[in-house]
């Protein structure tokens, strides 16, 4: 069964005449693809006078690309931009739209107009999350036609939507600077697609639990563990934060110690997260700064990162972050018992004790050190004990098996000897036995 023929005149979509459509299949739902999105179709081109020069239908191999990325010509960017899943249509492309003067040797001729009749069949959304798993994934609901777009830190006014299985949990309008969406109740993934934003752009994302409410879900908004939500974003405006490489060093370091104590505040609140954004931004202005101001400040930020880390479970990153202290800083007391904790939990109980041990000499009086210290040798004790008792019945396995080994060996032994005496040695009652018919040579006479 073919599909109805719509009558209806071409549309301009380019607005000049140059990319005119005429649908021949409406298409299904309300969404179209956007900027960002892989498309998958089928083409077939003509030229004019109705000759073919190219056809995925004919191959069965369905065309993909990704829409406003100008990986095609023109013409595909724009129309199929109009297209809803499951819609056919006719694309009439003027050459500047098309594959221009040049034409495209051998079946294109120059300044050549084309026609494409062209198939929807599905798309992907743009994938917004930092290591592109499809955690974060956007379609652009109402373009923008401006260009720029939020920087970190940048202050941000947006309009917000959450959903959740079809059910809107929230609506709001709320103002904030990104990179401290948390304070404000904006989930992870909200914040990380809003730097791909432009100003009036209205878009839905799709938030895998990670970049929403994680595996705790939200009893507040009634979101369950582990949820995939949905958000409508409008950014209605936004100032842009002032890039840190066009900041003099004086201004730098002032920024860095702005970022600095929002890191501390943001610790006492118990938002460690949030805080070690704000450590990062104050790191990141130290760039610029002279050395011996910078690296002052940059023993408190790292400290501060590594309380951070500690609070939120992270040793590795702990570790790290009083690693890069230590490089500055090698008489850093903190530095060392941070790190020793960090090694503690990681099970580099040796490794604990020599920070402990650092500490309680750069610092006699350090209670604290001297428990760890302890407690430290006293595990390793314990480990030395433990280690001990299973080699020594490691080893006591191996010498029973080794005795077991020699007496099956010895058993083994006395069977293939007597198997291979035989009768000789057998007791005469045994012999009679078995041979009935012999004559023991001691009971018989000399002839």
């Amino acid at each position: 069964m073919t599909d109805p023929v719509i009558e209806e005149t071409e549309i301009d979509i380019s607005g000049d005449g140059g990319v005119k459509k005429k649908i021949l299949k409406e298409g299904e739902g309300e969404e179209f693809p956007s900027k960002g999105c892989r498309v998958s179709l089928h083409y077939t081109g003509t030229l004019l006078d109705g000759t073919q020069f190219d056809s995925s239908v004919e191959r069965n191999v369905p065309f993909e690309f990704e829409l406003g990325r100008e990986s095609v010509i023109k013409a595909f960017d724009m129309g199929v931009a109009t297209m809803r899943k499951g819609e056919k249509c006719i694309l009439t492309c003027a050459p500047e739209y098309a594959y221009g003067a040049a034409g495209s040797r051998p079946n294109i001729p120059p300044n050549a107009t084309l026609k494409f009749e062209l198939e929807m069949l599905s798309w992907e959304l743009e994938d917004l999350s930092p290591e592109r798993n499809k955690g974060i994934l956007r379609c652009i609901l109402k373009a923008s036609d401006k260009k720029r777009t939020p920087n970190e830190f940048a202050h941000v006014h947006v309009h917000l939507i959450g959903k959740h299985e079809g059910r809107v949990f929230e609506e709001r309008e709320v103002k904030f600077n990104l990179g401290e969406g948390a304070t404000a109740d904006v989930v992870p993934g909200v914040e990380i697609a809003l730097e791909k934003f432009h100003q009036y752009e209205t878009s839905r994302l799709i938030l895998k639990p990670e970049f929403a409410f994680g595996a705790e879900g939200n009893e507040k908004l009634c979101i369950p563990p582990n949820a995939t939500v949905e958000y409508t974003v409008t950014l209605r405006e936004f100032e842009r934060a002032q890039d840190t490489w066009k900041m003099d060093p004086a201004e730098s370091l002032e920024q860095a110690r702005f970022f600095k104590e929002k890191g501390a505040k943001y610790i006492k609140e118990e938002k460690y997260q949030v805080a070690i954004k704000m450590f990062k931004l104050s790191n990141d202005c130290l760039s610029n700064c002279n050395e011996d101001a910078a690296n002052t400040l940059k023993t408190a930020v790292f400290l501060n990162k590594a309380l951070c880390y500690q609070k939120l479970g992270e040793p590795y990153e702990v570790k790290q972050a009083c690693d890069t202290v230590l490089e500055i800083d090698s008489k850093s007391v903190k530095a060392y018992y941070r790190r020793g904790l960090a090694h503690v939990a990681l099970g580099y109980l040796e490794k604990a004790l020599e920070d402990f041990k650092e500490v309680q000499q750069l610092e006699p009086t350090n209670k604290a050190a001297q428990n760890q210290i302890v407690l430290l040798k006293q595990k390793l004790k314990e480990a030395t004990e433990k280690e001990r008792k299973i080699y020594a019945n490691m080893f006591a396995k191996f010498a029973d098996a080794d005795k077991q080994r020699e007496e099956t060996e010895r058993n083994q032994q006395g069977t293939d000897v007597l198997s291979s005496c035989g009768e000789w040695n057998a007791p005469e009652d045994t012999m009679r036995n078995v041979h009935p018919n012999i004559v023991m040579l001691d009971n018989v006479d000399d002839p």
